[in-house]
């Protein structure tokens, strides 16, 4: 796999270069910044004519980000957490092919000291934040993109002209050297160690004739990435071609992963050995992906035509949109196993008979609800697991599962459109939280704080408290989530709160909407093992529903095991 960098410095007047540069490059995935681009200017039609899906953030005159990838890149991230009112377009991430791609273009500091300089310590102070947080998630990932730091001496040309410069100032260096100490790999600089390499040449004083260059740009890989590094490298030549950027392409090369087969083989020993792979299997395998069904179905249903029918005339709308989510999910994360979870629409759960007014009032239309009763198929063809309980509900499943697969020390992704989820979240954790068309948040525990002001134990306490309307849980009376989180703050739990005298009044209602809000863990699971996808079920399922094109997906899917 090749993964490229490239500070294009205006995409749309360095398309023409872009286009050749990929055309005899031939990367899986390429990094841009300075697009100098708004959105709607983003040059997409003409690279997916070249071969590749996009994602960007674009931004008018400056800045703008994107990733180009061969498959399709699933949007995870916009925007480096911790920067609420930052409206600069400097990061964006996406999973491709398993593996998580972070694009960057750090704040250039100049001039150095002030306000322009504070604000790079501040952005890569975030930068080294969320790097640790994709440290300690054990996923593999690349850091990739114009760091615009000088990293040491070896990393520009003799001069004393840049003494000054904010990209070679010991605090800008200090900040990369704590990146490389939370185990990421300089991609360049661990296969080329002594020479000078350069990617970067200004304009200005006939630099590039002169090789008058410096190394701005980086590829940090996770150690599992790096464990699989074979080749990097610049291409130079690119730089000097006419229209050039003052940037040159940086890129890396990566053996292909480890063999899942190999790791499954102990399953078919005998019966009396085959405990001890089990135990393992969940620090040795990708995580387990358990996925709201009625969330992803619902959405959807709402969100494409409903003229899409199978061949006995029902509708197919909601059954092909949960599919691609689902096998979207499926290349972008290579979980070990797959869990789809369910409501029983038509039993009611302890918490109707609690409060009768809980979700009260939803009306689901007919079509839908045959679609739901049809997609556990499509489940089960695939080759992963339907939880469905009556009594129970889809959340319940979720914590069921996130709390089996803590125990035996696995990661788990919950694949949710319902913030109650975000309770789940914890260093072993993600919840994956659709925002926006395509884009996925990754929610751990600091985004639940930057979100809430709470805890994710503390989830539960604070929609008692707040209130959730789409439930019809009144919650606090005038409370709001402002002062919700505020009195976790103060007191750190509903009972505390209670205990000294806050709503107490209120405390039989506010305790019965907790217990509503939290998800039960004691939920049925059906077995989580180790899962082969049967690919070739699920294309022979959708054929005679004729949903071709999502069968000729399958199928390739299959042809690719």
């Amino acid at each position: 796999m090749k993964i490229a960098t490239y500070n294009i410095n205006n995409i749309n007047k360095r398309l023409p270069n872009l286009l050749a540069w990929l055309r005899a490059a031939k990367p899986d995935v390429v990094c841009l910044q300075e697009l100098k681009s708004a959105d709607a200017a983003f040059p997409a039609a003409a690279l997916r004519r070249a071969g590749y899906q996009a994602v960007w953030r674009g931004e008018k005159t400056w800045n703008g980000v994107a990733i180009l990838a061969r498959l399709e890149p699933v949007l995870t991230r916009t925007e480096l957490p911790g920067g609420p009112r930052d409206a600069q377009s400097r990061y964006i991430e996406a999973a491709v092919s398993g593996i998580l791609i972070g694009c960057l273009y750090a704040p250039n500091g100049n001039p150095q000291p002030g306000p322009k300089f504070d604000y790079k310590l501040a952005w890569l102070a975030r930068l080294i934040r969320h790097a640790a947080t994709l440290r300690k998630a054990n996923v593999p990932a690349v850091l990739i993109g114009d760091y615009n730091i000088v990293p040491t001496d070896r990393d520009i040309y003799p001069t004393k002209s840049y003494d000054k410069d904010a990209l070679l100032q010991p605090q800008s260096r200090a900040a990369f050297i704590r990146l490389i100490k939370q185990g990421w790999t300089d991609a360049l600089r661990a296969l080329h160690p002594d020479e000078r390499i350069y990617t970067y040449w200004d304009y200005m004083r006939n630099r590039w004739p002169r090789d008058a260059g410096l190394r701005l740009d980086h590829i940090l890989l996770s150690p599992d990435l790096a464990a699989r590094l074979k080749a990097s490298g610049v291409d130079r030549a690119v730089r000097g071609k006419p229209n050039a950027s003052d940037h040159a392409p940086v890129w890396v090369e990566l053996g292909a992963p480890k063999s899942p087969r190999a790791a499954k083989a102990p399953r078919r020993a005998p019966k009396s050995n085959a405990r001890a792979p089990k135990r393992t299997a969940a620090r040795t395998a990708g995580p387990l992906l358990v996925i709201d069904g009625d969330s992803f179905a619902h959405r959807a249903y709402h969100a494409l035509p409903k003229t899409i029918l199978r061949p006995d005339g029902k509708q197919a709308g909601a059954i092909l949109g949960f599919a691609n989510v689902l096998l979207r999910f499926y290349e972008a994360e290579h979980p070990r196993a797959v869990l789809v979870a369910w409501d029983t629409l038509d039993a009611p759960t302890y918490r109707n008979k609690l409060f009768p007014a809980y979700q009260s009032g939803r009306k689901f239309d007919a079509a839908l609800i045959e679609q739901l009763k049809t997609l556990p198929q499509f489940i089960e063809a695939c080759g992963f697991a339907n939880a469905k309980t009556p009594g129970f509900e889809a959340d319940d499943f979720l914590a069921a599962a996130v709390a089996a697969e803590e125990k035996r020390k696995g990661t788990v992704l919950v694949a949710s459109g319902d913030r109650d989820t975000f309770q789940l979240a914890s260093e072993r954790t993600t919840v994956l939280y659709p925002v926006r068309a395509g884009e996925m948040a990754r929610i751990g525990p600091a985004e639940v704080r930057e979100r809430y002001g709470v805890e994710p134990r503390q989830v539960p306490d604070f929609i008692a408290l707040r209130g959730d309307p789409s439930d019809k849980l009144p919650g606090a009376p005038g409370l709001g989530s402002t002062g919700a989180a505020s009195l976790l703050r103060k007191y750190a739990t509903l009972e505390n709160a209670l205990a000294a005298g806050r709503y107490s009044g209120h405390a039989e209602s506010l305790r019965m909407f907790r217990s509503i809000a939290t998800m039960n863990a004691k939920a049925p699971l059906p077995p989580l093992r180790d899962q082969t996808p049967t690919w070739d079920r699920a294309a022979a399922l959708a054929k005679r529903w004729e949903l071709n094109q999502l069968a000729g997906r399958l199928e390739k899917l299959g042809g690719a095991q």
